[in-house]
């Protein structure tokens, strides 16, 4: 079959062709020939279905909740969502930040009111809370008059003022900074306005107004709040899906037409994957998935997984053409020697989006199942697809013979190549194969020091506004992300009962004093601000002043039906490890106000608390799935190949990407984060396409009067070259996602990309010699050294 010229040429002398017994994919790859049959029929069908896949994509919406990682049926997650539905207040805040040194002087405080006051007119606004809606301290049986007079003084005059507002209790260190240079507004909009397309518009009113209002004051205002952060993220997530799918279908193109030299051959390799993602996108449409953070990958992952295989059965097409066979024969014969290979690639993927199912997240369990539908129909796709196209693109298959016989510089130096690296594993086989067994055992302890992270931080576009507000948030005003405290009152206790009080009360100093938590907010501010400004604790006068306060601002912390209350805080965005001390501490000596006070309900919730309790154990069981996962393809791979020498042959090089990649995470400080460990957990699927195209040949070759050594040599040199283009392509393909502003895609996207070019130098330099090496044992313990190798053996 392969000839050795000389030191470094190799040339293809005849093609293998089907084996007849039973195929190792069990006869799953002949659904690739039915559409040959009939090829015109097969692409009138294909554009009634591309039309139906249009019309899907177009039904997909994007979910760009911050909470959707920790979606599940958890006690946890259910009692924060009761919680944002009874107390909506952070799901809709916009919260404007401006910061500057010269923020208090008398101008800019002036045209800082101008702009708060030209904020609560834009559609969608329903409330407004900033430094100037303090009020003086009341004088008896009248109302509060407000901290700020219409005309501000001057002179000496106008700096006795400020210190005024700078120690004002309601607004100091919670909407205006202790140095006062930051100030907070908070902005209340309309539910509605926040789930709709509405949004954009609403944040474009409010950055212009920010603009034309401090014009030349020298003031920097940034926004930033749930809002703002969800309107970034599906932006972010509507443009880098349109840059996956140029850049990655470009990649693909250039790859192919630069080995193949025909636009024909270009067309059949890399316009499958490209049908696939439409496909598969637009059956993702119809069976009602969200877009998110992560099924925003399934464009360059679907490209992964059937650009590999397409390739497979180009290479495998071509080669036969050039041997002489018709365009017809060519392609069926690819179908039936590289088929079956190709069905197991997908399995081993699909095995791998499985396991997601066993996440507690429910987008990670989406994902997966996501991930599973466009594998089948990836598969189905390429198999159907590459023979149809090449059947009737290819022309003049003879002419194209001769041409490439002796032109055909770019795949021959790649099978060079590829016979140079083998000649040298399988050399010495037993030395690599103890070289890679240390290697991959060194590099596992590694891996297995890597510490869980999350940072909310992470889920939100980075090169945008609201992280960088959010930041100046935690250095001035304790934190930008909500922790609450949900106190539930027994059934019949009024919200204005003495015990009912002195619940929020003792709660309220209890987080007040919680280390690592400010920005303290409650009822019991309000109690407080009454008793030292106006002497007085009378619960009429206190229910007068929440009477009084528009209804917005009061469901922020008492429940419509009065009968649960918050006491809110504010942490800064911290890796979760650094959080979860904090909430448990709280959790801890809120104990003592549960003792004195029995029948109130007292948790602790918010998105903080939830990421900081659960983020942790959620990435450590993904990370014990992927362990499983090891074992569940190896055993499938050995099954489907009935071959325990092949089962052990791909544990190695199945294992060395993913203990590869954990290391570089660990060297950069990165620990393991969900996009990371889902990286992992898929890419190890998708690398060990390289193996089983290997072995699959492998086991092609595998024949009497043929040395294992030969055997490997043979396989090496015929599926090598397809091996590391799709590896270049695949890699370009994911590689693309760095330029996406969302933090958590961009280390999806390197990671795997990382990935698979691992997967393939463990394709090179330890699989040949470890199946090599079990081979020569397997015969030596069989001692029927003239059998033909085990490697075909049930």
């Amino acid at each position: 079959m392969l000839e050795k010229n000389s030191e470094s040429q190799v040339h293809v002398e005849k093609v293998e062709e089907p084996r007849t017994g039973l195929s190792i994919a069990f006869g799953i790859e002949r659904l690739g020939l039915i559409p040959m049959r009939a090829p015109i029929l097969s692409c009138i069908v294909l554009v009634l279905l591309l039309i139906g896949a249009v019309f899907g994509v177009h039904r997909i919406k994007i979910d760009d909740s911050l909470s959707q990682l920790f979606r599940s049926n958890s006690k946890d997650f259910k009692q924060y969502e009761a919680v944002t539905k009874r107390f909506p207040s952070t799901e809709f805040d916009v919260l404007v930040v401006v910061e500057g040194k010269t923020l208090l002087a008398r101008d800019n405080l002036e045209k800082l009111r101008d702009m708060v006051t030209d904020l609560q007119l834009v559609d969608g606004v329903r409330g407004l809370v900033s430094l100037f809606s303090a009020r003086q301290a009341p004088a008896p049986g009248k109302l509060p008059a407000a901290l700020f007079p219409n005309e501000l003084p001057q002179g000496e005059a106008y700096d006795k003022f400020i210190e005024t507002v700078k120690s004002n209790e309601i607004i100091r260190g919670k909407l205006l900074s202790e140095d006062g240079t930051l100030a907070l507004i908070v902005l209340s909009l309309e539910p509605k306005v926040v789930s709709s397309n509405d949004l954009s518009k609403t944040v474009g009113d409010i950055r212009k107004i920010m603009a034309d209002d401090l014009s030349g004051s020298g003031l920097n205002a940034q926004l930033s709040g749930v809002p703002v952060m969800q309107l970034e993220i599906r932006n972010a997530v509507e443009r880098d899906g349109l840059t996956y799918n140029v850049l990655g279908i470009l990649a693909g193109c250039i790859i192919a037409i630069i080995f193949f030299r025909k636009i024909s051959f270009m067309v059949a390799a890399a316009f499958p994957p490209m049908i696939a993602i439409l496909l598969a996108l637009g059956g993702l449409g119809w069976a009602n998935f969200n877009l998110n953070m992560f099924l925003n990958v399934m464009t360059p992952l679907i490209m992964v997984i059937s650009f590999s295989d397409s390739m497979q059965l180009t290479f495998a097409a071509r080669d036969r053409l050039i041997a002489g066979q018709d365009k017809f024969t060519a392609f069926k014969n690819a179908v039936l020697v590289v088929g079956p290979a190709c069905v197991l690639t997908h399995g081993t993927a699909g095995i791998s989006f499985i396991a997601l199912q066993f996440s507690d997240s429910d987008l990670i369990r989406k994902f997966g199942e996501a991930g599973l539908a466009a594998t089948i129909i990836a598969l189905i796709a390429v198999l159907s697809l590459v023979p149809v196209f090449g059947v009737l693109l290819v022309r003049n298959e003879r002419i194209f013979a001769v041409k490439f016989q002796s032109a055909d510089a770019g795949v021959q130096a790649l099978r060079n190549f590829c016979y140079w690296i083998a000649v040298r594993m399988v050399g010495r086989p037993g030395l690599f194969s103890l070289i890679a067994l240390l290697v991959v055992g060194s590099l596992g302890v590694v891996y297995a020091n890597l510490q869980p992270r999350y940072r909310l931080a992470d889920q939100v576009p980075d090169k945008q506004q609201a992280v960088a507000a959010s930041n100046r948030l935690d250095a001035k005003l304790t934190g930008a992300n909500p922790i609450d405290v949900l106190i539930q009152f027994p059934k019949g206790a009024s919200l204005y009962s003495p015990q009912t009080l002195k619940t929020i009360a003792d709660v309220h100093a209890m987080v007040e004093k919680s280390a690592g938590v400010g920005n303290v907010w409650s009822l019991e501010t309000l109690r407080r601000w009454l008793a030292e400004k106006a002497g007085t604790t009378d619960v009429n006068t206190l229910k007068e002043y929440v009477d009084l306060i528009p209804e917005h601002l009061v469901r922020r912390f008492i429940d419509k039906e009065q009968d649960a209350v918050v006491v809110s805080g504010r942490v800064p965005d911290l890796d979760s490890s650094q959080i979860l001390p904090v909430v448990d501490k709280l959790d801890h000596e809120l104990d003592k106000v549960r003792a004195e006070h029995p029948g109130y309900e007292i948790a602790v919730t918010g998105l903080s608390a939830i990421a900081a309790r659960n983020s942790a154990s959620m990435i450590e069981k993904l990370n014990r799935g992927l362990t499983v996962e090891f074992a569940l393809v190896a055993i499938f791979i050995g099954l489907a190949f009935r071959s325990v020498v092949v089962m052990f042959s791909c544990i190695l090089p199945g294992i060395f990407p993913v203990v590869l990649s954990g290391t570089v995470l660990w060297l950069l400080g990165e620990g393991l984060q969900f996009a990371s460990v889902v990286a992992l957990t898929v890419s190890f699927g998708l690398g060990l396409s390289a193996t089983i195209h290997f072995l699959n040949r492998l086991r092609l070759e595998t024949k009497p009067g043929v040395t294992p050594e030969l055997a490997v040599e043979r396989a090496t040199v015929l599926v090598g070259p397809a091996l590391i283009l799709t590896t270049v392509v695949l890699a370009c393909g994911l590689v693309v996602t760095v330029f996406s502003d969302l933090p958590s895609l961009r280390l999806f996207g390197w990671l795997s990309a990382f990935s698979m070019v691992a997967a393939l130098v463990a394709d090179l330099f330890i699989l040949r010699p470890t199946s090599m090496f079990l081979i020569n044992l397997s015969q030596k313990l069989r001692g029927k050294s003239g059998q033909p190798a085990p490697i075909e053996k049930a």
